[in-house]
């Protein structure tokens, strides 16, 4: 990410700390949908950022962004000239991911995966929505030029409902939050790998993948996605790249870390320069470093499932927030929560101070939100 970018996104973190609720929300979409475009390294121009600042303080809506971004574009002599297409796509994507992160609407499906990509490059690719059919390879820096090996034109189609069937008919509940991650990895590794576009692959799959952890209680409209997407991509590849012949296996532990940074809340390097086939790390004190910061995180909750951490992070955010604001931060019901609640202050990983009305949660061996 560029400084000017990164000065851009740091724009937005003041509503993030002291706006109101709405104000917050938006700021946070605002923000995964700029980082997003880092993906295929795009950069958003300073006008997106005026007018993103003007729909989070509530001067416009999403629908009036979306058309000044629009018509900045149709009446621009930089774009007449054919000179700003990609700062184009990027403010236009960006503007799209915003919408569509504060939409609460999902449906576990391929045609919402489709669907996700339409609405996020109709106008942009002649192909928005539709499956390639075509094979492609794509070169990558992390691999030395070379590509993953993605999934042929003609078995997109069943690879996709083959896939989908396989997570839908999955089942969380009996997984602690280390087999939880291990599976959400390789299911988003899994669906990246089909490549089902000619372009706008791994900002689909991003998209995708934040609403679908929403529906499993996780608001992940954060600083990992908008800051690191980069090294989202890149994790994909090493996920799925192997070459026997120069002892290179597909390595799912660099996504498994962006995960655990994005759902837990952990610190792991995130550095690209690390996932090159070509790396040997110089500093090995620094790598087993790296690891034992993250070793001590939710060492009270190794047994914990996907809804507990949910339910631990939205009290993280919020110590104070009632069992009702829980549950609809995380899309479970009041009682789920509270059943939740008493099993974690039975484990001594969660107790009240100070009574039910005026009280707030304390969580033991948790980092700071």
């Amino acid at each position: 990410m560029s400084d000017q970018d990164r000065y851009i996104l740091q724009g937005f973190d003041e509503y993030i700390r002291q706006g109101e609720p709405l104000q917050r929300e938006r700021s946070e979409a605002w923000k995964v949908g700029m980082g997003l475009q880092q993906v295929d390294r795009l950069n958003t121009s300073e006008y997106l950022y005026d007018t993103a600042k003007r729909h989070i303080e509530g001067e416009i809506s999403i629908q009036e962004a979306k058309q000044l971004i629009d018509s900045y574009y149709h009446s621009s002599a930089e774009r007449q000239n054919g000179t700003n297409n990609r700062t184009e796509e990027a403010d236009k994507v960006a503007t799209r991911i915003t919408e569509l992160m504060q939409e609460h609407s999902f449906s576990f499906t391929p045609a919402q995966y489709l669907s996700i990509h339409r609405r996020l490059f109709d106008g942009i690719f002649k192909s928005a929505g539709r499956i390639r059919d075509y094979n492609i390879t794509k070169n990558e820096w992390i691999l030395g030029g070379r590509t993953v090996y993605y999934a042929s034109a003609d078995t997109i189609s069943a690879t996709l409902d083959y896939d989908f069937k396989q997570e839908r008919e999955f089942s969380y509940a009996d997984l602690n939050i280390d087999e939880a991650i291990a599976h959400l990895t390789r299911f988003c590794a899994n669906l990246w790998q089909i490549h089902p576009f000619c372009e706008g692959n791994t900002r689909t799959t991003a998209v995708f993948m934040i609403k679908y952890l929403h529906t499993l209680g996780f608001n992940v409209v954060n600083d990992v996605f908008a800051e690191h997407s980069w090294y989202f991509r890149n994790a994909l590849v090493r996920a799925n790249y192997s070459d026997l012949t120069k002892g290179i296996t597909e390595k799912t532990e660099y996504l498994e870390h962006f995960f655990r940074k994005l759902l837990l809340g952990e610190e792991h390097d995130l550095r690209n320069r690390v996932m090159h086939i070509a790396w040997r790390q110089k500093n090995h004190n620094e790598q087993v470093q790296s690891a034992k910061s993250a070793e001590g995180l939710f060492s009270k909750c190794k047994n914990c499932t996907l809804n507990e951490v949910a339910v631990l992070r939205a009290i993280q955010r919020k110590p104070s927030a009632t069992q009702k604001e829980i549950a609809s931060e995380i899309g479970k019901s009041e009682r789920t929560v509270k059943s939740i609640t008493i099993s974690l202050q039975e484990r001594n990983i969660l107790r009240r101070v100070n009574g039910k009305r005026d009280g707030f949660w304390e969580i033991s061996d948790m980092p700071s939100p």
